[in-house]
């Protein structure tokens, strides 16, 4: 019986065995040298209730174990692959856009790579996580204004280019196009792997569409038959939604980033702030595990997966950082109060529309159909599995 079997049959609410069995182990902990040697192995925590009925739940990966967050896994491989192919020198200026989760990444590979980094961001990043990135050794460099049409990343893309052009040498790593952000989710899929073994159904956060196509694509090798839910927010223009104003940060965006792998998906969701809101507050009361919008977003759309799949369905949700930099906000009982969103609690399930562009959608909502809406693929959903 290996240790995921032995999880399975116990009951969470049962005590631990002091001795259950010679394939279960108590780790050794980890003595680092450098904390870049901190990035990787995280944790998973089984989840049902509230999310779903005791027993049919999903598996988290919980990524705010990493020092900053999940994106500790591409700051550090897409600096290291540019200096390995000369595109960064040593000790270079490294500048990026960033709402926050990279912007940590890349001050972690700043630090073990020695490069000063320029996070480019916007007035929606939280003054702690400023503050935070300020003390980790990043310079934040702020727009004030929206692009017209594009949003506040079109805008900070925009003062990138121009940083770049004032400062000779300096590298940007393009997270949205790079395809080395995607390959630095593959250790993230062999962890999982090796975590769970078969895995069925991938529930995902889209946002760069970095960790969404890179542990697909790696699962995949192993899990040949893998279904992949997106969750998008709702504003967002990447799955051919208006773009429109986001309170949350994180996931969604109002471009579409090269990034995305649309024919990876079977389906998007999009949630709403309140909805997400909610989500995360059950997390903490009930499995002391939280994190930001994504994580309650994941976690509403791979409970609804747990709940309306067959009975021993394997789910697998990625949940990409942890609640502190969102204690002034989601965690905030003034400040949701304040956007209007203390008291939205998420319908059973989500509406559904057949299409991407049929309507503006302003809740939690589904759609089977996935397709970039650049017209650079042309993608059928694969449907069948989950209702």
């Amino acid at each position: 019986m290996n240790a995921l079997h032995l999880l399975e049959q116990l009951d969470p609410l049962d005590p631990v065995p002091d001795s259950p069995g010679p394939a279960v182990h108590t780790p050794v902990p980890v003595v680092a040298r450098h904390p870049a040697q901190l990035v990787g192995n995280t944790p998973v925590l089984w989840v049902d209730q509230p999310f779903a009925p005791h027993g049919r739940g999903f598996f988290a990966k919980l990524e705010g174990a990493n020092p900053g967050g999940i994106k500790d896994r591409p700051g550090l491989h897409m600096i290291r692959e540019a200096r390995r192919r000369g595109e960064l020198a040593p000790g270079a200026p490294v500048i990026e856009s960033s709402s926050g989760t990279l912007g940590l990444g890349l001050a972690l590979a700043g630090l073990t790579y020695g490069h000063p980094v320029t996070v480019v961001s916007d007035p929606g990043m939280e003054p702690a996580m400023v503050r935070l990135l300020a003390s980790l050794g990043a310079q934040v460099d702020r727009v004030e204004q929206p692009h017209p049409t594009g949003g506040w990343q079109e805008a900070r893309k925009a003062r990138v280019a121009e940083l770049l052009a004032a400062t000779p040498g300096a590298y940007c790593p393009d997270q949205y196009a790079n395809p080395d952000n995607v390959a630095a989710y593959a250790p993230l899929a062999a962890e999982l792997t090796a975590q769970l073994g078969r895995i069925d159904i991938l529930v995902v956060a889209v946002g760069t569409g970095g960790h969404s196509a890179g542990i697909a694509a790696g699962l995949r090798q192993h899990s040949p038959g893998l279904r992949v839910i997106g969750v998008d927010a709702v504003g967002s223009a990447i799955f051919g939604q208006p773009a429109g104003p986001r309170l949350m940060r994180g996931l969604g965006s109002s471009i579409h980033p090269a990034n995305v792998d649309y024919g990876a998906f079977a389906e998007v969701h999009w949630v709403a702030p309140g909805e997400a809101v909610w989500a995360c507050r059950q997390l903490a009361r009930r499995h002391y595990a939280s994190g930001g919008w994504s994580v309650g977003a994941v976690a509403l759309v791979a409970g609804w997966a747990a709940r309306t799949s067959a009975p021993g369905t394997r789910i697998a949700a990625v949940f990409p950082d942890g609640p502190y930099r969102y204690l002034e906000t989601v965690y905030n009982d003034n400040w949701c109060a304040e956007q209007g969103i203390s008291d939205a609690v998420p319908r059973p399930e989500p509406d559904e529309i057949a299409d991407p562009g049929a309507r503006a959608v302003t809740h939690w909502t589904r759609c089977r159909r996935v397709r970039d809406p650049l017209g650079r693929t042309a993608v059928a959903a694969r449907g069948a599995g989950v209702r």
